[in-house]
C-alpha cells in the first residue's frame, strides 16, 4: 500500500515520499525496509539511528533528534491510535463459517438470533437468549436464562453462568467465567463455614472486552456490573457485588474484593488490589502493584501500599535505598551526642 494512501486513511500529515510502498508493520527495533512503525516513548528514541523502517508514525519531530533522511514521517496527534488503526489496514481477523455445528447441544427453549455461529461441544441451556450475529466457539457453556447481545464474540472454553447478561459487541477471550459464585461464607459456632447462596447476577454492558482467564463473580444479592466500553485484561478477579464504570481499563492480575465501586475512565495497572467495600473515583490512575485499602477521590494518581499520592510514593521510593546509610548516620550522631553529654561541664 502506498504511504500516501495510508496517510490519507489515517488522517496523518506526511513528511517524505508518498510513493513508498508499505508491506506491513513492526516495532521500531525490529522493523525492516518497507515496514511502518511508530515512536511515542522516549526510551525508544535510541533506535532512530538503527531502525530499518521505511516510515514512522509520531506526534512531533524534535529538531534535536537525528531523524534519518531515508525515513518518511507520518505526524499524528495520537500516534499510538494511528498505528493501531494502521494494523486494521494490513491484518484481518480469521474468517469463520457462519454455522451451528452439529455437535453443539442447544435447549429447545433457547432463543437463537439470526446469523449465529456456535462451535462444536458447546452447550446452550434452557431459556438462553442469543442475539443476532453472535459467535460462540467450541467448548463453551451457556447456562440457563443467560443472555448474549448482538455481534458478541465468545472464544473457546468460556462459561456464562445462569441468568447473567452480556450486552452487544462484547468480546470474551478464552477461559473467561462470568457469574461464578461469589466468595461468601458465614462462620458457624463450631468455626466451620456455611456457604452463603449467591443469588445475584452479572451484567456486562455493551462493547466490553474481557481477557483470558478472568473471573467475574455473581453478587450475593443484586448485580455485579461492568460498564460500557471497559476493557479488562487477563487473569483479573472481580469480586461479588462490585461495579466498574464506563471506559475503564483493568490490567493483568487486578483483584477487586467484593462490593468495590470503580468509577468511569479509571486505569488500574497490573496487580493492583482493592480491599473491597470502597469507592475508586472517576479517572483515578493506580500504578502497578498499588494496594488500595480505602476509598480514593476522583482524578488522583496513586501508588504503593497503602496507596498514596504517586509523587509522594516516588519520593519515598527514592529514599528506600538510602535508609541503611541514613540509619548509620543517625546512629553515629546519637553516639556523638552521648559522648558530648557524658563530658563534664566546662
Amino acid at each position: 500500500m502506498r504511504l500516501g494512501d495510508i496517510a490519507d486513511q489515517l488522517g496523518c500529515r506526511l513528511i517524505g515520499n508518498p510513493e513508498v510502498e508499505i508491506t506491513g508493520l513492526s516495532s521500531i527495533e525490529d522493523a525492516r525496509p518497507s515496514q511502518l512503525t511508530f515512536l511515542t516513548n522516549k526510551k525508544y528514541h535510541r533506535y532512530l539511528s538503527t531502525t530499518k523502517a521505511s516510515a514512522i508514525i509520531t506526534d512531533k519531530m524534535n529538531e534535536s533528534e537525528a531523524w534519518p533522511p531515508s525515513i518518511s514521517i507520518l505526524i499524528s496527534p495520537h500516534p499510538y491510535l494511528a498505528f493501531a488503526q494502521a494494523l486494521n489496514l494490513f491484518f484481518s481477523p480469521t474468517t469463520l463459517d457462519r454455522e451451528i455445528h452439529p455437535l453443539t447441544t442447544i435447549s429447545p427453549s433457547a432463543n437463537i438470533g439470526k446469523g449465529v455461529s456456535i462451535g462444536p461441544f458447546s452447550t446452550i441451556g434452557d431459556g438462553v437468549r442469543i442475539g443476532d450475529h453472535v459467535t460462540i466457539l467450541s467448548h463453551c457453556a451457556i447456562y440457563p436464562e443467560a443472555e448474549i447481545g448482538d455481534h458478541s464474540f465468545i472464544h473457546s472454553h468460556c462459561v456464562i453462568r445462569e441468568g447473567c447478561h452480556l450486552g452487544s459487541r462484547v468480546i470474551l477471550q478464552n477461559g473467561v467465567i462470568i457469574g461464578s459464585d461469589g466468595f461468601g461464607y458465614a462462620q458457624r459456632p463450631d468455626r466451620s463455614w456455611h456457604k452463603i447462596p449467591q443469588t445475584g447476577m452479572v451484567i456486562i454492558e455493551d462493547e466490553v472486552e474481557i481477557g483470558a482467564g478472568t473471573t467475574i463473580d455473581r453478587a450475593t444479592l443484586g448485580t455485579t456490573r461492568i460498564g460500557r466500553g471497559t476493557k479488562i485484561d487477563n487473569q483479573v478477579q472481580i469480586g461479588h457485588g462490585s461495579a466498574v464504570g464506563e471506559n475503564s481499563l483493568l490490567c493483568a492480575q487486578v483483584g477487586l474484593a467484593g462490593s468495590t465501586r470503580v468509577g468511569n475512565e479509571v486505569i488500574l495497572g497490573g496487580q493492583v488490589g482493592a480491599a473491597g467495600h470502597l469507592t475508586i473515583g472517576d479517572r483515578v490512575v493506580a500504578t502497578a502493584q498499588t494496594g488500595i485499602p480505602h476509598s480514593v477521590e476522583s482524578d488522583r494518581t496513586i501508588s504503593g501500599y497503602p496507596a498514596i499520592n504517586n509523587r509522594d510514593w516516588l519520593k519515598a521510593a527514592a529514599l528506600f535505598a538510602q535508609l541503611p546509610k541514613l540509619q548509620k548516620e543517625i546512629r553515629n550522631l546519637r553516639n556523638r551526642l552521648d559522648e558530648l553529654e557524658s563530658q563534664p561541664p566546662r
